[in-house]
């Protein structure tokens, strides 16, 4: 994440309604004045109103004579220019349905159904009664700006069936164009390893050769705790999937390393099975890559946050692999960036 800075509002995967995903972003350079990228919209302005009250300088230092009145939830999210959504169940959208006829500032491109909620959004940019307008993006392999300096890559991946069949996903690669620095964001996403038609390894493959170089940090899922039997996951991750998950990053990226090294470009075209690649060969492949684990579940039944508890799990079954990985939780009110300087709002101007 060197080259973004980003706030979590929300990163659990329900049943906790107030704790939802929910990430503010923006290029490392600029202030948040200058726009924000909103990542998911599960949690909103309740959940940033009890952040900003037990860390008002969330966003920077504020300064002594500010007017409390000029800067609150609202006129944070009234500056977000884009709302980047995986898809469109309740825990990732909520937030955003419940604001939309509230929300000021610049229109948005966002995501919306009028069986849901009122029409408030439109694919028509010319309608100017509407304040929000759909985007689609296009698993294409190109990247689309829709943010200055900013470029999304989708990809999909699985999430689980219903009843039309297989249910699509989303996975983001989110690119800072100056510096070619990315960061991967997975939607809810279920295992390869039980799919009818696995795309988690297009994912792997495309950021394989990146790694750790260009893409550095992967924000992923893991909703359940070890012990969930796989009929019940729902088209997501537990502690055993996420580690075969990353066994299988690993061996990508030691595949290209070899690929590179032989100068050839290219990747063998023939499928390789699981267990072709001995564990010495991936020990370190993951080096310098940080993994943010999100979208836990909240069961009530212990008193520390259960992305702790999944945290512990998967470090507990990743260890003995030594792929170099650190595995970390994105918690409520964190601040995850590289920007060296405060992030706060440039003067707290806002338009």
């Amino acid at each position: 994440m060197a080259a973004f800075d980003m706030i979590v509002v929300g990163s659990g995967g329900g049943p906790d309604e107030t704790n939802l995903s929910g990430y503010l972003l923006k290029p490392c350079e600029a202030a948040w004045n200058d726009g924000i990228i909103a990542l998911e919209a599960g949690s909103g302005l309740g959940a940033l109103r009890h952040i900003m009250k037990r860390d008002p300088n969330i966003f920077g230092e504020r300064p002594t004579d500010a007017n409390p009145t000029s800067f609150t939830p609202l006129t944070v999210y009234s500056n977000v220019k884009c709302f980047l959504l995986t898809h469109a169940h309740l825990d990732h959208i909520s937030s955003l349905i419940m604001a939309a006829g509230t929300l000021g500032g610049a229109r948005k491109q966002t995501v919306f159904s009028g069986r849901v909620w009122p029409k408030l959004a439109t694919y028509d940019e010319n309608n100017s009664l509407l304040q929000l307008v759909y985007h689609a993006l296009h698993a294409d392999g190109k990247y689309k700006a829709i943010f200055p300096d900013i470029s999304v890559r989708f990809m999909t991946v699985n999430h689980g069936m219903n009843d039309s069949g297989q249910y699509d996903g989303a996975c983001f690669f989110i690119r800072h164009d100056p510096t070619n620095h990315e960061f991967i964001f997975f939607g809810d996403v279920e295992p390869d390893s039980i799919s009818v038609k696995p795309k988690n390894i297009a994912v792997w493959r495309a950021a394989a050769p990146k790694i750790p170089h260009d893409i550095s940090t992967i924000f992923i899922e893991c909703s359940y705790q070890t012990g969930r039997p796989e009929a019940e996951l729902w088209g997501h991750l537990s502690p055993v999937h996420l580690v075969q998950e990353l066994v299988t990053l690993a061996t990508e990226v030691v595949i290209a390393q070899k690929a590179r090294k032989s100068r050839s470009g290219s990747r063998p075209r023939k499928k390789q099975r699981k267990n072709s690649m001995s564990p010495d060969a991936l020990h370190g492949a993951l080096q310098g890559v940080k993994v943010y684990i999100i979208h836990c579940k909240e069961q009530f039944l212990t008193e520390r946050p259960i992305s702790h508890v999944i945290g512990d799990q998967c470090r507990e079954l990743l260890a003995p692999h030594q792929l170099g990985v650190e595995l970390l939780t994105a918690d409520q009110g964190m601040r995850i960036g590289g920007s060296n300087r405060p992030i706060g709002f440039g003067g707290y101007t806002w338009n």
